[in-house]
């Protein structure tokens, strides 16, 4: 689950990470009460209008602006609030539609008075799924896109692996804050900010924090001016708090849809549409689909308890998608029983009408053949298969 920036730096600043203050705004007038609290807060003379959308590169699509007094806070806000926000990251890249904003963190500016003596670096934590461990990824070239930098300048970027017996040992954060290059005061704040980002990495059960960039100030502080955070979906049920964080405006309202059902959905961009019990077959079966000439058009696991009525709704979902040439139904019955998917397909043929797309089934396991009898004696024109093999063989001939 992705946090906004506003909502990821709370978090950071409960744990102790200095921030940029800021107040986060969904109207004009909110913005400039947002600023007037700020000038009385922390004395900044200027604001940073920022867009609060879950995707990076805010900057290069106008969403990220300085303002210098009231009358240019007025026109940022106005500009940015209700505008389709389009970034490398959001769909379709900058020629994609974009995301539209619809809140705007209005924050301090932390580069004032002065700007030549502040450095940008860059910070992350992350799972090394290889090393399996925890990694505190860093570098002193902050405020760019990291892959540029790992890219053209890879001896710039270090890394930091925890040892998850051991944790973040005191002499580690003294090596990250000697390898960005920081003395005396700016030392020790760096100390104590990798020492607090490390301990609310864990404390939120995160999977991934990108603080792009973390500030050295004039005066030596060490802040977090920008926050990435993902959380940990499977660990939400022990952050009630944070589970109430979640935006589904920000995500896919068809893989919103999907999780209301108990289905696991991520929209894909191929043509053949999957429904499958099981990650390790869903992977094996989008395989078989690119083997076959043809392209998933999605991951969808209708889990191990799938019933008739669980089955319909996922139908609906992949039908919904209008790239979907062919579906591919691929159910090994070991837990969920064939018979109750089959009586899904037939479920959802009655209920949803007219279907003009190729159907292929797969049914093996617990009661698949009475599954089979089912399907057969339902007069639908679904295609059965036995093997793997022959499943994505009916799906190549379908595409033809």
């Amino acid at each position: 689950m992705n946090l906004h920036e506003y909502q990821g730096k709370e978090l950071l600043k409960s744990y102790g990470v200095e921030i940029q203050q800021g107040i986060v705004a969904s109207t004009v007038e909110e913005a400039v009460q947002a600023f007037q609290q700020l000038q009385e807060q922390t004395g900044t003379k200027f604001a940073v209008v920022k867009a609060q959308i879950h995707a990076g590169g805010r900057g290069k699509g106008g969403g990220v602006k300085l303002a210098k007094n009231l009358d240019e806070l007025k026109t940022h806000a106005g500009n940015i609030l209700g505008m389709m926000l389009k970034t490398p990251q959001t769909p379709g890249g900058m020629e994609g539609p974009g995301k539209l904003v619809s809140k705007v963190l209005i924050a301090e500016d932390v580069y004032a008075p002065d700007f030549d003596a502040c450095k940008e670096y860059y910070v992350s934590i992350l799972m090394d799924r290889e090393k399996k461990c925890n990694v505190i990824i860093y570098s002193t070239e902050g405020g760019m896109e990291i892959e540029k930098v790992a890219e053209e300048t890879p001896h710039l970027v270090h890394k930091e692996y925890i040892d998850p017996t051991l944790g973040l040992q005191a002499f580690q954060a003294r090596k990250i804050a000697f390898n960005l290059g920081l003395s005396g005061k700016a030392f020790k704040e760096m100390v104590r900010f990798i020492a607090s980002l490390y301990k609310a990495f864990l404390g939120a059960d995160a999977s991934l924090f990108e603080i792009n960039p973390c500030l050295k100030t004039g005066d030596d502080r060490i802040l977090a001016v920008d926050s990435k955070v993902t959380l940990d979906d499977n660990s939400l049920f022990r952050h009630p708090d944070l589970a109430e964080m979640r935006d589904t405006s920000e995500e896919d309202p068809t893989e919103v849809e999907a999780k209301s059902y108990g289905l696991n959905y991520v929209n894909l961009d191929g043509n053949v549409g999957c429904m499958v019990n099981g990650a390790g077959l869903a992977m094996a079966t989008m395989d078989i689909i690119k083997l076959s000439g043809g392209e998933p058009a999605n991951f969808l696991d209708v889990g191990g308890t799938a019933d008739a009525k669980r089955v319909e709704q996922a139908f609906r979902i992949i039908l919904r998608d209008p790239s979907v040439k062919a579906i591919l139904i691929n159910i090994f019955g070991g837990i969920v029983r064939c018979d109750r998917v089959a009586q899904g397909v037939v479920d959802a043929y009655n209920n949803i009408g007219d279907i003009h797309v190729p159907i292929i089934v797969r049914l093996q396991g617990t009661n698949a053949d009475l599954a089979k009898q089912i399907i057969d004696e339902s007069g639908l024109a679904v295609r059965s298969a036995i093997l793997l093999q022959e499943a994505a063989e009916l799906v190549k001939e379908v595409l033809a």
